[in-house]
Protein backbone atom coordinates (compact mmCIF):
# COMPACT_ATOMS: atom_id res chain seq x y z
CA UNK A 1 0.00 0.00 0.00
CA UNK A 2 1.17 3.47 -0.93
CA UNK A 3 0.41 6.45 1.04
CA UNK A 4 0.59 10.29 0.21
CA UNK A 5 3.32 9.72 2.73
CA UNK A 6 5.61 8.23 0.04
CA UNK A 7 5.13 10.87 -2.79
CA UNK A 8 8.02 12.48 -3.70
CA UNK A 9 7.85 16.70 -4.50
CA UNK A 10 6.23 17.10 -7.99
CA UNK A 11 4.47 13.87 -8.19
CA UNK A 12 0.75 13.46 -8.88
CA UNK A 13 -0.97 10.68 -7.52
CA UNK A 14 -4.91 9.44 -7.82
CA UNK A 15 -6.53 8.63 -4.23
CA UNK A 16 -7.31 5.34 -3.99
CA UNK A 17 -8.76 5.17 -0.36
CA UNK A 18 -9.31 6.90 2.77
CA UNK A 19 -8.40 4.45 5.86
CA UNK A 20 -9.07 6.94 9.02
CA UNK A 21 -11.97 6.70 10.90
CA UNK A 22 -14.72 10.00 12.16
CA UNK A 23 -13.74 13.42 12.50
CA UNK A 24 -10.60 12.83 11.22
CA UNK A 25 -11.79 11.11 7.85
CA UNK A 26 -14.58 13.78 7.45
CA UNK A 27 -12.15 17.21 7.67
CA UNK A 28 -10.17 15.14 5.32
CA UNK A 29 -12.74 14.93 2.83
CA UNK A 30 -14.45 18.31 3.66
CA UNK A 31 -10.92 19.63 2.10
CA UNK A 32 -11.59 18.12 -1.30
CA UNK A 33 -9.70 14.53 -0.65
CA UNK A 34 -11.96 11.95 -1.70
CA UNK A 35 -11.46 8.93 -4.06
CA UNK A 36 -10.11 9.44 -7.42
CA UNK A 37 -9.02 13.19 -6.59
CA UNK A 38 -5.74 13.68 -8.47
CA UNK A 39 -3.32 15.29 -5.77
CA UNK A 40 0.05 17.34 -7.14
CA UNK A 41 2.44 17.44 -4.23
CA UNK A 42 4.33 20.83 -3.97
CA UNK A 43 6.76 21.18 -1.53
CA UNK A 44 7.62 19.04 1.46
CA UNK A 45 9.49 20.99 4.82
CA UNK A 46 12.93 20.08 5.79
CA UNK A 47 11.39 17.75 8.77
CA UNK A 48 8.60 16.01 6.43
CA UNK A 49 5.46 18.20 8.39
CA UNK A 50 3.59 19.62 6.63
CA UNK A 51 3.65 18.62 2.90
CA UNK A 52 2.11 21.00 0.49
CA UNK A 53 -0.54 19.68 -2.25
CA UNK A 54 -2.52 21.09 -4.71
CA UNK A 55 -6.17 19.28 -5.06
CA UNK A 56 -8.91 20.09 -6.73
CA UNK A 57 -7.70 23.96 -7.51
CA UNK A 58 -6.45 25.01 -4.64
CA UNK A 59 -3.26 24.61 -1.92
CA UNK A 60 -3.37 22.27 1.18
CA UNK A 61 -1.05 22.32 3.70
CA UNK A 62 -1.56 18.73 5.90
CA UNK A 63 -0.08 17.17 8.48
CA UNK A 64 1.71 13.94 8.40
CA UNK A 65 -0.67 12.39 10.64
CA UNK A 66 -2.85 12.95 7.98
CA UNK A 67 -1.33 11.90 5.06
CA UNK A 68 -0.66 8.36 6.37
CA UNK A 69 -3.96 7.62 6.21
CA UNK A 70 -4.06 8.73 2.58
CA UNK A 71 -3.93 6.08 0.14
CA UNK A 72 -2.58 6.79 -3.62
CA UNK A 73 -1.85 5.00 -7.09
Amino acid sequence: MRTLKDVRPGETVRVVKLHGQGAVKRRIMDMGITRDAEILVRKVAPLGDPVEVHVRGYALSLRKGDIDIIEVQ
